[in-house]
């Protein structure tokens, strides 16, 4: 139906709470207040995200819960990282076997490439959230730079600073980590890239007033709105 899970498991309570009444719309009008930067690239936003790998065969999704935990002991976990940028939107993500320093660094670079390629010429400040290698990491450090950025951290116990990259990770899992039951963790890793394109070029965004977030990227200088 076009909805995420948490969504429609939204719905469910309230008519089993409420039944026919708690299907009605509870809109009050509060107008909310979204932060934005003015233009892109003033301000990136980075996280990872830690999922566990899908063995041969597929996991619970596909074999059943029992079957599916059996089967997927002992298979370790793929970390995506993730970048946003926070004016117009467009993500960039890479899936690596940890979120170890060097990772991350490597990840900030290509990333700062993948936004150059989309029009953002340069990265000034990155946010993160106050893991090790964002804290301390001189290869990070190096990274920032590199770019000429600078490092910012999210307040500790408060990932909603980090609220743009969180709720792509919301959309991530979805759309595309628990989109279908993918029969392998190759076949799962192999559909990122469709979804990164169409979530970039085709998937409406509601704070860009239902556009995808490349349109934003692309708008002629001083016309960002």
């Amino acid at each position: 139906m076009g909805i995420s899970r948490a969504t429609a498991h939204k719905w469910i309570r309230r008519w089993r709470a409420e039944g026919e009444a708690g299907l009605h719309d509870r809109s009050t009008g509060t107008v909310i207040r979204r932060y934005e930067r003015d233009r892109p690239g003033e301000l990136i936003h980075v996280d990872v995200k830690k999922l566990g790998r899908i063995p041969d065969g597929g996991g619970h999704r596909t074999l059943g819960r029992q079957a599916g935990r059996a089967t997927r002991s002992n298979m370790g976990f793929d970390y995506i990282h993730s970048a946003v940028d926070d004016h117009s939107r467009p993500a960039y993500s890479e899936i690596h076997g940890d979120e170890k320093v060097a990772t991350c660094a490597g990840f900030l670079i290509r990333a700062a490439a993948f936004f150059h390629s989309q029009g953002i010429d340069r990265i000034e400040r990155v946010l993160t959230d106050n893991a090790r290698a964002y804290r301390k990491g001189l290869a990070w450090k190096a990274a920032l730079a590199e770019l000429g950025a600078t490092g910012k951290l999210t307040r500790a116990y408060r990932p909603q600073t980090n609220g743009k990259v969180e709720r792509f990770n919301r959309t991530l899992l979805d759309e595309w980590a628990y989109l279908r039951p993918y029969t392998s963790n190759t076949e799962r890793t192999d559909a990122l890239a469709d979804f990164l394109h169409t979530y970039n070029h085709h998937r409406c965004h509601t704070a860009l007033d239902g556009h995808p977030p490349i349109t934003r990227v692309n708008n002629a200088a001083g016309q960002y709105t």
